[in-house]
């Protein structure tokens, strides 16, 4: 039994969870109406109508811990991939999806192109399912024959926008199905804002259960134990080698690197909330930890990345575990002087322009800045929260412009307006980089996926960083081949020259500029 504060995780001795059968009393009642055919791309109709069939507790609850603006939405992909693939990535784990097979097509798709190795249930619907009731029907029947307790330890039923916004009950599907665990969640477009967040979402509904599994009684023991030091829980996808370099960081405090979530297994999930403090790496997991704050535990922000990162991390946890300045310095100055070695080892020399929507943005700034990076700009599509304010102001003092909820068009415009000598950013990003002439590169696949923390994070981006700047002369010789093709008037494969028609574009020009003040008029009145 834990001996920290909050209340306490208890083990039973034959490994097996202890589970009390939920019972659910309420009635079934029809859905709302369906939205009308072709609204899915219509926001604003669908939260309208989610809201009259029922959610708006739910999407109160994602307003306040994803909040938007300054405007409606960065642009991202379909935030369901990032619950779906936190689910797939879970051993002993089903998922199954319930929204439009448009949809659902593109999610499997895009989650089988990283790496899923798994099937995604799908429990299809029609107009007269969807407005009848029948639609939750089938996905109560769906979740009946997929809940083997030989092969599963849990089931996640997932909503996308349409079952969203037509308020299909997942809280009436049964909590577990012979031991089988029944997690329901709305994750729509509308109501998440990317896909990093719904990671959260998926996250923080499954420590939920566990924590109210504890709360019920002795649970099963983690496969590989319990560790025989005090632990720190991690929040946020990271590379593989950064849980270990933060263990090694931990080991002088008597502390040890606990669980990372979103967890990789159901039991992970318990020995998580066993830690006595989480530490919040990517700072928007805001339902997770809304629930080790419910446990009682500590949470700290930031992480352990560059020499002024490792520093104050370190402090932190060791002041949220009491532990003394002797073994908190201890801690600080066995890898603090390897860091700085590393981080001068491998210099950065080139102005940056960074942006991307994983989360962990300002990390990457602050490790690439102690390399001797010039970062004048920072945007991530996340939200500001309190764990991300001290790499803000740590940016900030150095001079960077940090963005939140950043827009496709502010991390072009600050592209542009810079001309660095890399841009770093999503996709679209890099296209317009290489088409200016920038060099370019994808923060997710080319850097998020790199190590960040510790020693092994100190110069792990300069060899990449660097090669990329030193091709400014082969894309400067690009652009210059290339220079009038593929572009305006000229896009696409010709026989002969465009027959370019400019009267219609002063006649459309002529037609918006009449909108516009047709609106401004309205605006007045």
């Amino acid at each position: 039994m834990s001996e920290r504060t909050g209340y306490n995780v208890s083990y039973d001795d034959v490994g097996e969870v202890v589970i009390d059968e939920a019972s659910h009393g309420a009635d079934l009642a029809p859905v709302a109406d369906a939205p009308a055919e072709g609204m899915c791309g219509s926001r604003g109709t669908l939260e309208e109508a989610a809201r009259a069939a029922g959610k708006s507790d739910v999407l109160d609850q994602y307003a306040k811990d994803y909040p938007k603006g300054p405007h409606d939405q960065p642009q991202s992909m379909c935030p369901a991939f990032g619950s779906l693939r936190v689910g797939l990535r879970m051993k002993r784990t089903a998922t199954i999806l319930s929204g439009s097979a448009c949809c659902v097509y593109g999610l499997t798709f895009v989650s089988h192109f990283y790496g899923a190795r798994r099937s995604v249930g799908y429990v299809p619907f029609n107009s007269e399912t969807l407005v009848t009731g029948k639609l939750f029907e089938d996905i109560r029947e769906a979740v009946h024959d997929v809940a083997d307790p030989a092969k599963l330890d849990a089931i996640v039923v997932t909503n996308l926008c349409v079952p969203t916004a037509s308020g299909v009950p997942l809280r009436l599907l049964p909590e577990e199905i012979d031991g089988v665990r029944v997690v329901g969640i709305d994750v729509p477009g509308f109501g998440i804002p990317t896909h990093a967040e719904a990671k959260d979402v998926l996250a923080g509904a499954m420590l939920n259960y566990a924590r109210r599994e504890i709360e019920a009684g002795p649970v099963a023991m983690p496969e590989g134990g319990r560790a025989d030091r005090p632990q720190v829980a991690l929040m946020g996808e990271m590379f593989p080698a950064d849980p270990m370099m933060i263990g090694q960081m931990l080991a002088p405090m008597g502390l040890a690197a606990g669980p990372v979530v979103p967890c990789r297994e159901w039991r992970e999930l318990y020995a998580a909330l066993d830690c006595g403090v989480a530490a919040a790496i990517h700072p928007f997991y805001t339902a997770s930890v809304r629930e080790f704050q419910a446990a009682g535990r500590k949470v700290v922000g930031s992480a352990p990345v560059g020499h002024d990162g490792t520093a104050a991390w370190l402090a932190a946890i060791g002041d949220a575990y009491g532990i003394s300045a002797d073994k908190i310095g201890e801690a600080q100055n066995a890898c603090l002087p390897t860091i700085k070695g590393a981080l001068g080892g491998a210099p950065i020399d080139g102005t940056i322009t960074l942006s991307g929507y994983e989360g962990s943005e300002l990390l990457v700034a602050r490790l690439m800045i102690e390399s001797g990076a010039d970062i004048p700009y920072v945007g991530t599509a996340c939200p500001k929260t309190e764990w991300s304010a001290a790499d803000a102001e740590w940016l900030e003092a150095r001079g960077v412009t940090v963005k939140f909820r950043a827009s496709l068009e502010d991390d072009c415009a600050a592209m542009e307006a810079i001309r660095p000598d890399l841009a770093i950013g999503t996709t679209p990003v890099v296209q317009k980089g290489k088409e200016l002439g920038i060099p370019s590169l994808y923060f997710t696949n080319l850097i998020s996926a790199r190590p960040l923390m510790g020693v092994a994070g100190a110069g792990s981006l300069a060899q990449v960083v660097n090669a990329a700047m030193a091709n400014k002369d082969r894309m400067d010789h690009m652009k210059a081949f290339f220079e009038g093709v593929g572009a305006g008037d000229t896009a696409g494969v010709w026989e002969g020259s465009p027959n370019v028609q400019p009267q219609f574009r002063a006649q459309n020009l002529k037609k918006l500029e009449k909108q516009a003040r047709a609106a401004k008029a309205a605006q007045m009145i």
